[in-house]
């Protein structure tokens, strides 16, 4: 029998915590190992717990949830492969590239439907990434809007051509399925050509992908509209 995805769940507001263990208590699947009320003592507790994901909100008195994520992706958490659902509300716009750059594999709204929420986490512990499509298009308009802020144009002289159409897609945020769809390949050569990307863009998932396809300027806010 498969383990049980190990889960803890940071945020500081004590009511989300217990809705979401309540919910996550009756699933064979996921369990939660913790709870933290702010960034530090979710960087603490995966040091002592090792969870397989760590729930995380951004607002959080004292260390917020972007250095948080930092720490646990690249410090405490990069050693146990403890991987960041990033789990917020519309009104942290402006911290999704943050929270993405800090290593976060996933970026949910709390709006969405529990169920989504359940299988963006089980997602994520397989080692896949995700992110609610409705942040994929606000994270592509910030960067239409704030050109500036993103000025680091990225070379991808190393990947051809169709690894560039592959690129472009990750970026508008389509599944491997979609992907297929829209190339007329297969979903397992719709794989491969992300794996391919991931070894030569050094990218440690999908997310990263994206945030690639949005430095090299890949993606338009029209494009993600289409969707």
């Amino acid at each position: 029998m498969t383990p049980a995805v190990r889960v803890l769940l940071a945020d500081d507001q004590q009511l989300i915590r217990t809705a979401l263990s309540m919910v996550i208590a009756d699933l064979p699947d996921i369990e939660v190992v913790g709870e933290a009320a702010d960034g530090a003592e979710a960087v603490a507790l995966v040091g002592q717990l090792a969870p397989d994901v760590v729930v995380m909100d951004l607002r959080m008195p004292g260390m917020d949830g972007i250095e948080a994520t930092r720490r646990i992706t690249r410090g405490t958490g990069s050693s146990t492969g403890t991987r960041v659902v990033v789990l917020t509300t519309f009104d942290d716009d402006d911290h999704v590239y943050g929270a993405l750059r800090a290593g976060a594999s996933g970026f949910l709204v709390k709006d969405m439907a529990l169920d989504d929420i359940l299988a963006a986490i089980r997602i994520v512990a397989a080692g896949d990434a995700l992110i609610a499509p409705s942040v994929t298009r606000r994270l592509i308009q910030d960067f239409a809007a704030n050109p500036q802020q993103h000025s680091q144009q990225r070379e991808l002289t190393a990947i051809t051509d169709r690894e560039r159409e592959v690129l472009t897609l990750v970026g508008r945020g389509l599944s491997n399925t979609e992907i297929g769809a829209e190339l007329c390949i297969s979903v397992a050569t719709a794989k491969t050509y992300i794996t391919r990307l991931l070894a030569k863009l050094d990218a440690r998932d999908r997310v990263q992908l994206v945030i690639i396809a949005y430095e090299a300027g890949l993606v338009s806010v029209s494009a993600t509209e289409r969707r």
